[in-house]
């Protein structure tokens, strides 16, 4: 049985990266054939395509109200993209600037979303008004993303109307087979992870974040590599306050489902933490490399021994 589950996680995985390299090309073109500038597609497009092994997670655990899967993975998630995706890209796709103004504001946004899903999650119950806020959150700070991001410059590749479509469609697509071999891929580790008796809560919230957040890690590295830093960057970031906010509020509006209050809020002001700390220090310095990456992958180890004490 662990041997059939470990050829779904290859195989999960394998898919995830494939697709996630033919949906860099089609973003990266339809950002610059709409003027669209690239951080926020980032922020937008491919943040929500690759959070969506978290969004059908939400969806599943609210349905079968397991409501710590849903907050676990997604907190998780926020944490792990902003600290252990964040600080691999360094060592992986080399040093860049990641841009103080948008790391600023897009962390800012983050960190006060983290802080509306604590005040929402004390109850240990997240109902339908509460997943209405926090989408309405996300789409708030979207505005305000893309209010603030750098201004699109003239297109560097021309795309005719008829093909702009396309390139959305096909975005989109591939963007779904990210999270199709990415939530394979989690479930096989899930299954794993239950053989070998490791506890729901830690499992969610540190190991299946981590699963979950690969699709950022495959799709950044690609950007990275093809010189879309803004991509990258909208991605991570946008990845996280889609998991703050959208990622928690969708499934309980489809099913509102009952949480563990004191792991929910620990876990939220952790979150604000390491996230705030990471947007300190990119606003503090101008490049982000390995010292830098080293740091933030110390932030992500930190919150193993706050979390766990």
């Amino acid at each position: 049985m662990p041997v059939a589950w470990i050829a779904v996680l290859v195989i999960g995985f394998t898919v995830a990266l494939i697709a996630s390299r033919r949906a860099v090309a089609h973003a990266s073109t339809l950002a610059f054939g709409l003027r669209v500038p690239p951080f926020f597609i980032g922020v937008t497009l491919l943040a929500i395509g690759t959070d969506l092994p978290e969004i059908a997670n939400s969806i599943v655990a609210s349905v079968t109200d397991h409501g710590d899967i849903n907050v676990g993975d997604s907190i998780g998630s926020a944490v792990t993209q902003v600290t252990l995706i964040l600080g691999l890209l360094p060592f992986i796709g080399g040093a860049f600037i990641a841009g103080r103004e948008r790391v600023m504001v897009a962390g800012t946004l983050t960190v006060a979303a983290l802080g509306v899903g604590a005040l929402l999650l004390r109850d240990g119950f997240l109902s339908r008004v509460d997943g209405i806020i926090l989408i309405i959150a996300w789409l708030v700070s979207s505005i305000i993303l893309w209010r603030k991001a750098p201004p699109a410059a003239q297109p560097a590749i021309t795309v005719p109307s008829r093909r702009k479509s396309h390139h959305a469609a096909a975005a989109l697509a591939y963007m779904v087979l990210v999270g199709a071999g990415a939530t394979a891929a989690v479930q096989a580790f899930v299954q794993l992870a239950e053989t070998f008796s490791v506890p729901e809560y830690l499992m969610t919230f540190f190991a299946a974040s981590i699963g979950t957040s690969l699709p950022e890690l495959m799709v950044d590295v690609t950007a990275l590599r093809r010189g879309e830093r803004d991509l990258a960057i909208g991605d991570i970031f946008g990845s996280s306050l889609v998991d703050a906010t959208l990622s928690i509020g969708i499934g309980p509006i489809i099913a509102p489902t009952l949480i563990t209050s004191d792991f929910a809020v620990r876990g939220s002001l952790l979150a604000m933490a390491a996230v705030a700390a990471v947007t300190l220090l990119l606003t503090l310095v101008r490049r982000h490399d390995w010292k830098t990456g080293f740091v933030l992958l110390m932030i992500y180890a930190a919150t193993y021994v706050v979390l766990l004490s």
